[in-house]
């Protein structure tokens, strides 16, 4: 650790929410107003009112987020203060982040990133596994070095103050944390808005990173599979249509209006829980009801890292920062670094490798699973230990 008077300090952190925040949530819970039940009987219009009424009457009665609080103290946490590389607006935000080492020396280090409506609360099943591969199955080639940031305005991360704090900035912070963690090179994982950052990553290639792997590719139709597509094309191309058409408001709202949204978000822990525990039913590989594959508790562990911060507007904003320019006008537009692809079959939209050759010129591994969504380390916490493994040993 560096002297607490520089600005590269790494603090010790660790999570501890107060008896009055408890009281206070607790309190809101008990005082909901509800609307009235929804026309259709399904999850159509929404989450269900029966089912959201049942889960708040848990977090209110039954939930012991101490316990929860108590596991993810297990992981070694920290806190530093990182700039975001603005020439006219830069800040400078204190990054919450786990890093956990690994017992072999020889360890590889990695950066792995969540996103959005998710939280380091996903990578708590597979930490372990990562760090400690003799104990779950693996060799002693297969350890990492593990860090894994809360995004900016996320999780206990300071929240951006200032306009700016878009996925290449994070990016270019993320680089950063791992150079001040004392790793010359590294790789990095993410799904999501971490497929996002993780793939920024790759586009700056900054030097330090050597290869990078995303369940979530960011790729777009080729004009062949718009003109003539085939099974795969169909699949990714109906999906990608239903995702616009009914799956995506959330998305338009949080791009557009970000602050509007999160008066209500931070207002009301019902109104927090039903906007993400929705996304939870629509994007996991759950059979039609998403504690088919995620148990009560950890979704609402991962509902309190957006509650107990208050971060429904600030997490939002990262839509409204990265929407339709995530890496830059005019920047380089491929990642010609090593890449790993996981496809996993009820991700929002399954990339076909045809598509995803179109952003990553140098894919060295891919694998399209059976089972699993978009919250892959969440879900299915064995075979995303398995992906990043093959991976990485495929590619260094």
């Amino acid at each position: 650790m560096t002297s607490s008077t520089t600005a590269t300090e790494i603090t010790p952190f660790k999570i501890n929410a107060t008896e009055a925040a408890l009281d206070d949530l607790r309190r809101r819970l008990q005082h909901t107003r509800w609307p009235e039940a929804q026309t259709a009987n399904d999850w159509s219009q929404g989450i269900p009112l029966s089912y959201l009424q049942e889960v708040c009457a848990y977090w209110a009665d039954g939930y012991d987020w101490r316990s929860s609080e108590s596991r993810l103290n297990q992981f070694p946490q920290f806190t530093t203060p990182l700039t975001t590389p603005s020439q006219s607006a830069s800040e400078t935000l204190n990054i919450h982040f786990i890093h956990q080492r690994s017992p072999h020396d020889n360890a590889q280090p990695l950066i792995m990133t969540h996103g959005w409506p998710g939280s380091i609360v996903e990578f708590h099943k597979v930490i372990d596994q990562l760090t400690d591969p003799t104990q779950h199955g693996g060799s002693a080639e297969d350890a990492f070095h593990v860090v894994c940031p809360s995004l900016p305005g996320y999780g206990f991360s300071d929240k951006p103050t200032k306009t700016g704090c878009g996925v290449q900035s994070i990016a270019s912070m993320w680089n950063e944390l791992m150079a001040r963690l004392g790793y010359d090179s590294y790789v990095a994982q993410g799904g999501d808005w971490g497929s996002s950052v993780t793939t920024a990553i790759g586009l700056q290639n900054l030097g330090s990173c050597k290869a990078i792997h995303v369940n979530m590719p960011n790729a777009g139709a080729t004009k062949a599979a718009r003109e003539n597509p085939n099974a795969a094309d169909k699949n990714a191309l109906e999906r990608a249509m239903f995702y616009q058409q009914w799956d995506s408001g959330y998305s338009k709202q949080q791009s557009t209006r970000p602050q509007t949204v999160g008066y209500g978000l931070v207002d009301s822990p019902s109104g927090q829980a039903g906007w993400i525990i929705e996304k939870f039913f629509a994007w996991t590989d759950c059979d039609g009801h998403p504690e088919n594959v995620l148990t009560r508790d950890e979704l609402l562990d991962n509902v309190m890292l957006y509650w107990l911060p208050a971060t429904g507007a600030s997490s939002a904003r990262l839509y409204w920062e990265s929407f339709g320019n995530a890496f830059g006008a005019g920047a380089k537009t491929t990642v010609d670094i090593p890449t790993g692809c996981s496809i996993f079959p009820k991700e929002i939209v399954p990339t076909p490798r045809s598509w995803a050759e179109t952003r990553y010129t140098n894919i060295a591994y891919w694998n399209e699973l059976d089972k699993g969504g978009h919250f892959a380390a969440f879900e299915q916490p064995d075979a995303f230990v398995r992906e990043l493994r093959a991976c990485f040993r495929a590619i260094t």
